[in-house]
């Protein structure tokens, strides 16, 4: 029997609530929505790269907006040296030599050959620098100055026939090209307006006949005024006496008498060991560009007029810049007999 208005009363049953049973309402119902998950926490915030990764990177992207110009930039910041492709500005010697008199001698030696000039007064010897791979040469005028044949030897030891392309006696240079010559180690021609006082070289030439004699020193004045003969046959004739190349500066005449034909010419000054047969041969910077063409150097003798026996080098030695070689290259190249 039932109650009016009222719902019949469960009754609670006897039988066993089994786990995950729904019977008896012994769980509560399930919730409308899924439980919200917890928040996750925060990303910590990346570390911007420091140090070197980061300069690297901002000079990559500068790389990619600029260009070229960031290569100055790389080795600038990043203190490592790079190879230019200017001249000027080569390294020649490799980075375990640099800076050392044998790491230039190593370097720049193949680009340095003796010359033998055979004249109606004898033969002579000087030096000269190779400046192109199929055998141009520079060398001083006085060296080949008058001669009816010039043959060529090599750092190797081979011997080429050369000719004579052009001549300047007023600057005291010559260019000359062996024959049948290919593939030979062209010199690294340098910026000799960069050169200071006190600056270390090296000089590289045939001294008395004596291929590839390497000596060393520094630069010892700028500017100077020397004055040589401009006298085809008297270079010759010096050189096979032992007196070297006649020179005046100061109003004093060294290694004899340069005659009445002269012309004077800026020269760099250098105490690095000069020789008769130096003559043409390179002064060259740490880096081995060539800075200078070797042109003068005082042999003093027993006697005021040259002729008597030679006692050698006292550090005075005279070299014409590379960047008087250099704008007077065209002339050359064009022939000049001047």
């Amino acid at each position: 029997m039932t109650n009016s208005g009222e719902y019949p009363q469960q009754q609670q049953s006897s039988a066993p609530v089994h786990q995950g049973g729904t019977q008896g309402g012994a769980y509560p119902p399930p919730p409308a929505f899924a439980p919200e998950e917890p928040p996750k926490p925060p990303k910590p915030p990346r570390r911007r790269a420091k140090g070197p990764l980061a300069l690297l990177a901002a000079v990559a992207i500068a790389a990619a907006a600029v260009g070229g110009g960031t290569a100055y930039a790389f080795q600038e910041l990043t203190g490592k040296d790079g190879t230019s492709s200017s001249a000027t500005n080569t390294n020649v010697v490799p980075t375990s030599q640099k800076g050392t008199v044998s790491g230039v001698a190593e370097a720049v030696s193949p680009s340095i050959v003796e010359i033998s000039a055979k004249s109606s007064s004898g033969e002579a010897t000087g030096s000269g620098v190779i400046i192109t791979g199929d055998g141009e040469i520079i060398t001083n005028n006085h060296v080949i100055s008058g001669a009816s044949s010039v043959k060529v030897t090599t750092n190797d030891g081979k011997s080429y026939d050369a000719k004579v392309v052009g001549t300047d006696s007023k600057k005291d240079l010559a260019l000359i090209k062996v024959e049948g010559a290919s593939g030979l180690k062209a010199a690294s021609l340098g910026n000799s307006d960069n050169v200071k006082i006190g600056d270390d070289v090296v000089a590289i030439g045939s001294p008395e006949g004596l291929t590839g004699t390497v000596t060393s020193g520094i630069i010892s004045a700028l500017d100077r005024d020397v004055t040589v003969s401009t006298d085809e046959d008297q270079g010759q004739q010096q050189q096979q006496g032992g007196g070297g190349w006649p020179f005046e500066y100061g109003g004093e005449q060294f290694n004899g008498d340069t005659g009445s034909s002269k012309t004077t010419y800026k020269a760099m000054q250098t105490d690095a060991s000069l020789n008769p047969g130096n003559s043409g041969g390179a002064l060259i910077d740490m880096n081995g560009n060539i800075i200078g063409i070797n042109s003068a150097m005082y042999s003093p003798s027993s006697s005021q007029s040259g002729t008597g026996s030679s006692s050698g080098s006292v550090g005075l030695g005279f070299s014409i810049p590379i960047n008087t070689v250099k704008a007077d290259l065209d002339t050359l190249r064009a022939g000049s007999t001047d």
